[in-house]
């Protein structure tokens, strides 16, 4: 009894570890949610161990099942891009960490805990630099219907060193519509922006 409420306490700091840096990042699933997990996904194991679940990797597939269901809530879908991926895979990884915790592993779950705190953690900023130097970025305009407007657009993006990728265009009677997916360095992208803006042929402009 005493060891089993050890494996507990051990699943609660690591949901709390790796819960606090999602908490820090204002994600969905912070604090709480990540120390829940980890702690039913102990008890769980723990409990499958005590019962003598005959197949104890069928206890193990239907927690991941459930899983799937929360890391779903946590993902989302905006104009530009799809948020959420990352906690949603991090409460799979807590979930796991929680089972081996139940199971007894707990070098391996400390050890593992170390790897997630240093993905989160450190990697975020070679994301960045990465970002900095080649980052994808929708653009939408919508002008005046002239021949070959969208295609002058087209060029100008490339004067400003983007590769670019057309998405659906739309032509009404007095207005063309185009959506374009561009990738270059943020400086790039920071000084088109800055050329649209002041370029009074668009009517509208989002990015």
């Amino acid at each position: 009894m005493e060891t089993d409420i050890l494996h507990l306490l051990i699943a609660l700091a690591i949901g709390a570890l790796i819960g606090t840096e999602r908490e820090y990042r204002s994600k969905s699933a912070g604090l709480r949610t990540m120390i829940m997990v980890s702690l039913a996904s102990c008890l769980f194991t723990i409990l499958s161990i005590k019962i003598g679940v005959a197949n104890p990797d069928r206890l193990a597939a239907n927690i991941l099942t459930g899983l799937g269901f929360l890391g779903a809530g946590v993902i989302f879908k905006d104009d530009n891009r799809i948020s959420g991926i990352t906690t949603a895979t991090t409460i799979w990884m807590v979930a796991a960490l929680g089972m081996a915790v139940g199971a007894g592993y707990i070098l391996l779950s400390l050890f593992g805990t170390f790897m997630v705190l240093v993905v989160l953690v450190l990697l975020v900023y070679v994301q960045d630099k990465i970002e900095n130097v080649h980052q994808s970025r929708s653009y939408r305009i919508v002008c005046e219907y002239q021949q070959e407007t969208l295609d002058r657009y087209e060029e100008l993006f490339k004067s400003f060193q983007m590769h670019v990728i057309r998405g659906v265009q739309n032509k009404t009677e007095k207005q063309i519509t185009g959506r374009w997916i561009l990738i270059g360095s943020a400086q790039n992208h920071k000084r088109l922006t800055t050329y649209l803006l002041a370029d009074t042929e668009i009517r509208e402009l989002s990015f």
